[in-house]
């Protein structure tokens, strides 16, 4: 970082004289320190649904993380015909 994004601080670390004691406070200055703070959870849920007409076919749905496991006509291009998918797993978080 140069002199320009932080020049109160700059000045503060110039007053040092070695090289090595500035390059360290400044870097403990400006560094941002980690928060006690828990990590919130996501709103949202990447989730597979799997076909009920035994094809296999599967694909990849956005859920919100309140709502109850997802039940829904979607097209499967094997039996070539909208039937029931059903929520298998949660994929991931979004």
């Amino acid at each position: 970082m140069g002199s320009r994004e932080h020049p109160c601080l700059w000045n503060l670390v110039t007053e040092s004289t070695s090289n090595d004691v500035k390059c360290n406070l400044f870097y403990m200055l400006t560094r941002r320190l980690p928060r006690d703070v828990a990590k919130s959870k996501s709103k949202t849920l990447l989730v597979k649904m799997v076909s009920q007409a035994g094809t296999g076919y599967t694909f990849n749905t956005k859920r919100n993380r309140l709502r109850e496991k997802l039940v829904l006509l979607h097209y499967d291009p094997i039996v070539k015909q909208r039937v029931l998918f059903v929520e298998k797993k949660k994929v991931r978080s979004i």
